[in-house]
């Protein structure tokens, strides 16, 4: 039995690279307009720090250990197929709630809401393909978890 606990970090790692460059370019760049509409009281200073890097690490990790769990449910499916429905699955299940739930309790503006809606109905799926690609030949096993007898 081989250990796939290196696929399912290096899987985590591509898709927190993933995260970090498409927010840079979409984020702090092409869509950067949509932060100075109003009400902008509503925003903390935003930086690179230590707290988002981490976060967005640990979300990464959580993103791939909930595809190893699910994507049994996955099975006779191609690769690239099995990781767009597992984004897909998790865009309907976490964000788009998650986005309601902004829409309703916070002053953000509807349009901020909107794109985050939108850009995370093509960034999920496409972290799901990530992974799914990187996990496709990963053992059931894994020397870091024992299991039950």
């Amino acid at each position: 039995m081989k250990c796939d606990c290196g696929k399912k970090l290096l899987a985590a790692v591509a898709v927190f690279l993933f995260k970090m460059i498409t927010g840079v370019v979409l984020c702090g760049g092409i869509f950067s307009w949509v932060y100075s509409l109003a009400p902008i009281n509503v925003w903390r200073p935003m930086g690179p720090s230590k707290r988002l890097f981490v976060g967005l690490f640990v979300a990464s990790l959580l993103f791939v250990a909930v595809y190893k769990v699910v994507s049994r449910a996955f099975e006779g499916m191609g690769t690239i197929k099995k990781g767009l429905l597992y984004g897909l699955c998790i865009w309907a299940a976490g964000i788009v709630p998650g986005m309601i739930a902004t829409y309703i309790f916070m002053t953000v503006n509807t349009t901020v809401v909107i794109y985050w809606t939108l850009s995370m109905l093509v960034l999920v799926p496409v972290q799901g393909v990530i992974v799914s690609i990187i996990l496709r030949d990963a053992d059931e096993s894994c020397c870091c978890i024992k299991k039950a007898a």
